[in-house]
């Protein structure tokens, strides 16, 4: 009887870069990818320049040294959460059969840290977070911080804002702008469509997407006359492009602007004022979401409706947004003008 030879498991050269690439394979989303190999990066260089190892060989002490030269640079959370990403590298790596064990493991179970899943966040008030906006010099970052601010809406919907998802009425941007709305946008001047569809690595009205949307439902936001401002004093400079986007860099000429792109210009701003730190958690830290957060507690707190908070988010059932869609002119805008924070 012959005995087939079993198949020899994989001995990737760069095991990082494998993890990484399965981690595509099984649709993680870019944001996690970067956490991931920014983390694992770090823990390989401690390995191989600190200890003399490598990551196949690395052991519990490598793996426990490594979390002790964590401490007093990271919030604990942190410090928590980077462990989690290598022991799940290695519980991945042992499974597929590429590593012997996970030396992980029982540094997890024994660390003093512990993810902190429900974040209290930095408390900024209105008043501060308009001399934020007011410190902001360039018209695209100013739009789109206030886009962020004024919407509620992720980092990743932002940017995948087209032109024709957005209908100012001002006959200066519609002569510059020969672009002609989305048809539920008809009957709705000064409103933002935002689309359940764009899908990361997707094409999309022509072009492939970096991010992918997460909203439930489509959703129709109102402009109000700061946003409007903004984003008329954004389009009188955006670049000539043939790129639908409404958000282009200036930078990268032309080219849509990401969701890194975004978070890196959101965390110099905010490091400027003290709001940013690099290591840091999201109970220190302003970033995209912090806007989300940000938006949804002082609307939340300023209508008391939640219903309504939620339909702008886009995270809300179906029956819910449909009596929100269909009072969208009678009710939406009006508790929404109503109750707008002013940042200008």
């Amino acid at each position: 009887m012959v005995v087939e030879e079993q198949a020899a498991e994989p001995e990737p050269d760069d095991p990082v870069a494998y993890f990484l690439q399965d981690m595509t394979f099984h649709g993680r989303s870019e944001r996690t990818r970067e956490a991931y190999e920014r983390v694992l990066r770090g823990f390989e260089s401690f390995v191989v320049g600190q200890r003399g190892t490598s990551l196949p060989d690395a052991t519990q002490r490598e793996c426990m040294a490594w979390v002790h030269s964590l401490r007093g640079d990271h919030a604990s959370s942190t410090v928590a959460s980077y462990a989690s990403y290598v022991h799940r590298f290695y519980a991945y790596m042992t499974q597929v059969g590429t590593f012997e064990s996970n030396p992980m493991a029982l540094v997890t179970e024994e660390m003093d840290e512990s993810i902190d899943t429900d974040p209290a966040r930095r408390e900024i008030s209105v008043e501060e977070m308009r001399a934020f906006v007011a410190a902001i010099s360039h018209p695209l970052e100013r739009a789109l911080v206030g886009t962020l601010l004024k919407t509620g809406m992720r980092v990743g919907e932002c940017c995948n804002l087209d032109l024709r998802d957005v209908y100012l009425n001002d006959s200066e941007v519609q002569a510059a702008y020969d672009v002609d709305p989305r048809a539920a946008l008809d009957g709705r001047p000064n409103s933002i469509y935002v689309a359940s569809e764009p899908a990361r690595g997707e094409v999309y009205n022509g072009e492939e997407r970096t991010a992918s949307n997460k909203r439930k439902r489509d959703t129709v936001i109102p402009i109000d006359s700061e946003l409007k401002r903004l984003l008329k004093a954004w389009l009188a400079i955006r670049p000539d492009t043939a790129s639908p986007a409404l958000f282009c860099s200036t930078s990268e000429w032309g080219t849509r602007t990401t969701p890194s792109m975004v978070r890196s210009t959101v965390a110099e701003r905010a490091g400027e004022r003290g709001w940013y730190r690099e290591g840091g958690d999201a109970e220190e830290n302003v970033t995209p979401h912090y806007f989300r957060h940000f938006f949804t507690t002082h609307l939340r707190d300023r209508t008391g409706d939640r219903g309504i908070v939620k339909y702008l988010r886009g995270d809300v059932a179906s029956d819910i947004i449909d009596t929100y869609t269909h009072n969208w002119g009678d009710r939406v805008r009006d508790v929404y003008e109503t109750n707008i924070y002013s940042l200008l």
